[in-house]
């Protein structure tokens, strides 16, 4: 008799096994699925940046290793998301030239841009008496004299996702804009826009990495 309800209660425990193995795959199942659909949705575009213009306040070759830069800057920021916002989180903005930092970082307050929005931001990005290579010195001073120079202005920060009410962790944000600007070129000299300020339209698309 004993042996009958050992053997009863041994095949209770295989059913109960059977029955939460079965609810471990399929809990396991959903929880891949909702994984999915939400990756699925967080796999938003990339913010899309533009140089818009550049205000030339000072670019000055001191001496063959010293560099002093003042330069405002607007940059176009849009979000092409539909259904995606984005925070922009701790941004720094700097100037370089020929793959060297030629100004201090300039903050960008930190900022939410919903769904397909637009920001313009146009901080002013400057060194004084910077230390650079001596070739560089040199390089930059026959640009300017030739009529034209080739800076670098980067933005680099973190940014939030935001679907809904859910926010994602942080990503590092990389923004690099090309700035072809014609200083010293007497067919295209600017706009006067103050005492020795120039500014230069530029309209150049930036490529960004996130």
């Amino acid at each position: 008799m004993s042996e009958k309800v050992c053997d009863h209660h041994q095949d209770d425990r295989r059913k109960i096994l059977r029955r939460l193995c079965g609810v471990i795959l399929v809990a396991g199942f959903l929880l891949l699925l909702v994984i999915l659909l939400i990756w699925a949705i967080l796999q938003p575009k990339n913010p899309r940046f533009v140089l818009q213009d550049a205000t030339i306040f000072s670019l000055n070759v001191t001496a063959p290793n010293v560099i002093s830069t003042t330069v405002q800057v607007s940059i176009n920021s849009r979000n092409p998301n539909s259904r995606v916002g984005i925070y922009y989180d701790r941004l720094t903005v700097f100037a370089a030239y020929r793959n060297q930092q030629i100004t201090y970082y300039s903050a960008i307050p930190p900022v939410y841009q919903g769904h397909n929005d637009v920001n313009v931001w146009s901080p002013f990005i400057y060194g004084n008496n910077v230390p650079v290579a001596p070739y560089n010195g040199v390089a930059l001073a026959q640009d300017k004299s030739d009529g034209a120079i080739s800076l670098v202005v980067k933005i680099s920060g973190r940014v939030r996702w935001k679907v809904g009410a859910f926010i994602s962790g942080r990503y590092h944000l990389h923004v690099t804009c090309p700035a072809y600007i014609p200083i010293g070129n007497s067919r295209n000299t600017g706009i006067v826009v103050g005492n020795n300020a120039v500014k230069y339209q530029l309209s150049q698309t930036c490529s960004v990495n996130v």
